[in-house]
């Protein structure tokens, strides 16, 4: 990623600045209270805690970007958005390309993997700070959106049913005990922490995109489950009760890198779906021998 000085450390945030010409507006502006100290760069604003929040604004509205742990960063999460919302000439902190540490790649190859996604997907990444890692992983592949690894590069784990919790209002999916032990990471009391917020994982999807669930294990339930970003999983792939969510991992892992986890879903057969209403309709299965329905109640009150 280029580095440097700021293009631009007079201007405050993305708000417009009012001038000593512009009368009333500076009378309405003296009797507000004075303003927080401000960041050198452009988009950043200082937070109370001593972290550093990254906003731009859209059709007059603030979009918020995420809270990062120096002023640098934060300048670089609003260069992104900036360039996503308002093209490859929108004024930035630095200079292009922006691309993450240690990544070769032209300024092209980023902007071609922001327009490729849309502002929703490219502000959720920013605030939940995978934007360097799926970066990488489209720039690796060559193309703006990481193309999806094929089947034969994954190898099976498990799959699992959701049920109504699941894809309700809960936001979790609750993992069978026994491949939770088995194929995910220990969630042992160092890994998740005293606050028991647990460990983040990365999940490619059958697209090629890249999910990043909260893995914890909750001790009032005894449960291993999914949490933060599984509601969004579930709205965007349009999962229901009955359809199946499959796991898998890569079956190459090169250079002793980290284990690629795959999630993919399946959705409920509607001939399932259909005869699942027939039979809450007729409230029995239906169930009949020489055209003689021997699965309902009529037999009950045919014999003599």
């Amino acid at each position: 990623m280029a580095s440097g000085k700021p293009t631009n450390p007079e201007i405050d945030n993305d708000m417009e600045c009012s001038s000593p010409e512009s009368g009333a507006e500076d009378a309405v502006e003296s009797s507000s209270p004075a303003p927080a100290p401000s960041s050198r760069f452009k988009g950043v604003v200082p937070q109370p805690n001593g972290r550093w929040g990254a906003q731009i604004y859209e059709k007059h509205s603030r979009v918020w970007l995420g809270t990062f742990a120096d002023e640098e960063s934060a300048a670089r999460a609003y260069d992104v958005a900036a360039l996503r919302f308002r093209g490859r000439d929108a004024v930035t902190n630095y200079q292009l390309p922006l691309a993450v540490e240690g990544a070769s790649s032209s300024s092209t190859s980023e902007l071609a993997f922001l327009a490729d996604h849309s502002k929703a997907e490219i502000v959720d990444m920013l605030r939940k700070h995978t934007y360097a890692d799926e970066l990488r992983q489209g720039l690796r592949r060559g193309h703006g959106r990481a193309q999806p690894t094929p089947a034969w590069a994954r190898e099976f784990l498990f799959e699992k049913a959701v049920t109504p919790s699941d894809v309700g209002k809960l936001n979790r999916l609750v993992v069978p005990k026994q491949h939770a032990e088995k194929h995910f990471p220990p969630t042992t009391a160092a890994a998740t922490g005293s606050n028991g917020k647990g460990l983040l994982l990365n999940f490619e999807d059958g697209e090629g995109k890249v999910w990043r669930f909260r893995y914890s294990y909750w001790n009032s339930s005894q449960s291993y489950v999914l949490t933060k970003g599984w509601s969004r999983f579930v709205r965007e792939k349009g999962l229901v009760a009955g359809d199946t969510v499959t796991f898998s991992r890569s079956a190459y892992v090169m250079n002793d890198t980290e284990e690629q986890l795959f999630i993919d879903y399946k959705q409920k057969n509607k001939n399932d779906e259909a005869a699942d209403a027939a039979k809450n309709e007729a409230g029995h299965a239906a169930v009949k021998l020489f055209g003689v329905d021997i699965g309902g109640g009529e037999m009950a009150g045919s014999s003599g």
